[in-house]
Parts: structure tokens; sequence; C-alpha cells
């Protein structure tokens, strides 16, 4: 069987791909740790705890949501609860599962934080790019992650039950 080798512009797409994979976590973790202390993964799970109903989750949805396996959830939902920013529960609906809850510090954290992070964001992502670029990479990413998730049982959907700080 012969490989199906990359074109020169798919190379150059998958090489910039990896770069800026690396590159762009990078330079959100070092904004979210000069500007607040935390990591990237610590402050995705304060976000998708600010943007539920009721500012909580079953950590298993939050799991999947910040893309974290369920032990590295813990630790990162123990190092929150630690600072005063979480707080986990016994869920009411059923008694079996634990929920994680955003507590009014962390709140406070994700609305003080969320400005700076949103600016290193679009300085890190969407200044560089047109905004027919943005449309397009918009459109190549929902492409990759269609091919990867044709059925949507492994995406989560951001949006809609949003809670703006």
């Amino acid at each position: 069987m012969t490989a199906r080798w990359l074109d020169d512009t798919q190379q150059r797409a998958w090489r910039a791909w990896l770069t800026a994979s690396e590159l762009l976590p990078r330079a959100l973790d070092a904004q979210l740790q000069r500007d607040a202390g935390l990591t990237h993964a610590a402050y995705v799970v304060l976000a998708m705890l600010s943007e539920a109903p009721g500012r909580s989750r079953r950590m298993t949805d939050l799991a999947r949501r910040a893309n974290q396996s369920q032990s590295r959830l813990s630790h990162t939902v123990a190092r929150l609860e630690a600072r005063g920013w979480v707080r986990r529960e016994r869920s009411v609906d059923d008694g079996r599962g634990n929920l994680a809850v955003l507590t009014d510090a962390g709140w406070d954290v994700v609305r003080e934080v969320a400005p700076g992070h949103v600016d290193a964001v679009r300085a890190a992502l969407f200044d560089p790019l047109t905004a027919e670029q943005t449309a397009v990479l918009r459109d190549a990413l929902e492409a990759v992650v269609e091919a990867l998730d044709p059925d949507a049982t492994r995406r989560v959907a951001h949006g809609g039950d949003v809670e703006t700080p």
C-alpha cells in the first residue's frame, strides 16, 4: 500500500496548526497566570460553571466541557475549592451525582478575569486575521469537527445558556 503523503499546502497547514496549537494555549496560560494566578485549564472550569444554569454542573458533564479527564478535573476542582471559588455538592436530583458549584467568590474572579482573557484571545487569534480569514477559519474548524464527530456525540455545544459577566 502506497502512503498518501501530504502535498505542500497540506504540509504547511498541518505544521502551522501544530505550532498554533502549542503557542495559543501557552499565550493564554501566560495571561491568566499573570492576571489571576490561574492556569487556562482552571479558567475553563470556572467559565463552564459560570455559563451553567445555577452556576453548577455535574462533574462528568464539567469534565467533558472542560476537556479534562475525571481525575484531572477532580484535581483542578480541588485547587479551586482551596481558593474558595468552587464547592462540591451532591446532586439533589438523584443524590448520586456530584456537582461542582461556582461560589460567589468564583463568580467575582470570572467577572474580573474574563475581559483580559477575551482581549488575549482576540490579540492571539483574531487580530492577525481579516474578517474573511476569521470566517474561513470558523468554516474550516467546523468542517474538521464535523468529520471527527459526525454524529455529534463527542462535542459540546458552546453558547446558548451563557451567563455573561
